[in-house]
């Protein structure tokens, strides 16, 4: 670690891993209920499970974007952050909102908005803690060095930051209310968020291979390039069937074909740097992560979401398990596995140590990884019994729902396995051995670690 001020992404981190084993457990609660529908469906129903599921994920992945730009951005601007009191104003302003909506919601009080579920209190305070943080970083940055990971991570942080906005606008017109809707949602995670992802994968491949930064900013502006020219449009998908014209099923059919792109060039480009990297750094599990994230976003992003996505499929495939397959392993791959990339990366600086728990922690990302892969085929093969049965056939939903308790009874088998992975990973990742502390020296005082 070089610069004091980069402490603060410890609390962001810890902040992080604290919802998302909230979110993780919650998980593997809605999927008890999907085996047994009545369990605590007085005391907490499952709506309530999901919300809390769905919205702790999106918190502790913004949460580890803030944390990892403020890791990283000392480093690229070689200046320390704006203002460490400002950083931590905004996570307390994060956590205080975050448990107002979880109380929200376990009285019932909630917005009825899918992800966006905020009570308007809550959803004010997110975007007061962004405005801080977007003044923060980019003080730090307007005033030090720039590079082309900070500035394509801010752009991502600014867009998703700006677009926030519309999660305050909800028309009486149900397909305007869509529409506006998908402008946070898609253009969060099929957009934005790729921005930050491409940054952070960036700045870790960097550290963890030793190419020359040259050859890794051409990559970077080329995953954007294409990310946002497919993106945006791409949005589209989503669009076939809220009442919008019909254009629609084409634009968005086209350009979410597109959305394949940046993914495989994440990928290879993960790929490529490892095998032209000079580097043989010590610390071995961020570098899984860092390839793990990348490739596993290829599938689940790309390869699964473009088995939906043309509206031909969609109009009989829409709204089934294929959704939520394609869901839980985008998400993981893109957003999850790559936070976890730099959790491993930056815990063991922040914490003044040299990578530890490495065997545990690899051993955390195959648990979890192999989990969310039988997870996915799993609910892919479901959806194709369910799209036949119910949208071919034309059988009862609740009929078709119990033909497919085999699949939701092994979805639960696995999500414990995702669980035990995830508990695996904090407790590599907090917990240190004894033999595992640095002995204070002349490299300890000045906050460097080895290997760096």
């Amino acid at each position: 670690m070089k610069y004091q001020s980069q402490k603060v992404a410890q609390a962001y981190f810890i902040c992080a891993m604290v919802l998302f084993a909230i979110q993780v457990l919650g998980g593997l609660l809605a999927g008890w209920v999907y085996v047994s529908p009545n369990f605590l469906s007085e005391l907490l129903p499952f709506n309530i499970i999901r919300m809390l599921h769905t919205n702790a994920l999106i918190v502790w992945l913004l949460l580890g974007f803030f944390g990892a730009a403020y890791f990283l951005i000392p480093e690229e601007s070689e200046r320390e952050i704006y203002s460490v009191k400002l950083a931590y104003l905004q996570l307390a302003i994060l956590m205080i909102g975050t448990l107002g909506a979880v109380g929200s919601y376990l009285v019932g009080i909630h917005g009825g908005r899918e992800f966006l579920e905020q009570p308007l209190w809550v959803k004010f305070g997110i975007l007061v803690a962004a405005l801080i943080f977007l003044f923060n970083v980019s003080m730090t940055v307007l005033a030090g060095k720039k590079t082309a990971i900070t500035n394509v991570l801010l752009m991502g942080l600014w867009l998703l930051s700006l677009l926030w906005i519309f999660a305050f606008i909800n028309p009486e017109n149900l397909s305007l209310d869509k529409m506006y809707w998908w402008f946070v949602v898609h253009l969060w995670v099929e957009a934005t968020w790729e921005l930050v992802m491409a940054a952070i994968l960036a700045f870790l491949l960097l550290k963890l291979t030793g190419v020359d930064r040259e050859v890794v900013e051409k990559w970077l502006y080329v995953i954007v390039a294409t990310a946002l020219f497919s993106g945006i449009l791409g949005t589209g998908h989503h669009f076939y069937w809220i009442g919008l014209p019909g254009y629609w099923q084409w634009v968005g059919s086209i350009f979410s074909t597109f959305e394949v792109i940046p993914f495989f060039l994440m990928m290879s480009f993960a790929f490529v740097m490892v095998w032209k990297g000079r580097k043989n750094h010590p610390n071995k599990a961020a570098l899984l992560w860092s390839l793990g994230s990348s490739t596993v976003a290829f599938f689940g992003a790309g390869v699964w979401g473009f088995l939906h996505t043309l509206h031909g499929v969609n109009f009989y495939s829409h709204g089934t398990q294929i959704t939520a397959a394609h869901g839980h392993l985008s998400f993981y791959g893109a957003y999850v596995a790559l936070n976890l990339a730099i959790f491993t990366y930056a815990m063991p600086m922040l914490r003044g140590r040299a990578p530890y728990n490495q065997v545990l922690n690899m051993a955390s990302f195959w648990l979890m990884t192999g989990g969310m892969a039988f997870m996915t085929f799993v609910l892919t093969f479901a959806s194709t019994i369910q799209t036949h049965m119910q949208r071919v056939i034309g059988d009862y939903y609740m009929d078709v729902q119990d033909s497919l308790s085999i699949f939701y009874l092994m979805r639960f088998g696995v999500s414990a396995a995702v669980v035990i992975g995830a508990l695996l990973f904090i407790y590599a990742l907090l917990v240190v051995r004894r033999d595992e502390v640095i002995a204070p020296g002349p490299a300890h005082k000045t906050g460097t670690v080895a290997g760096e």
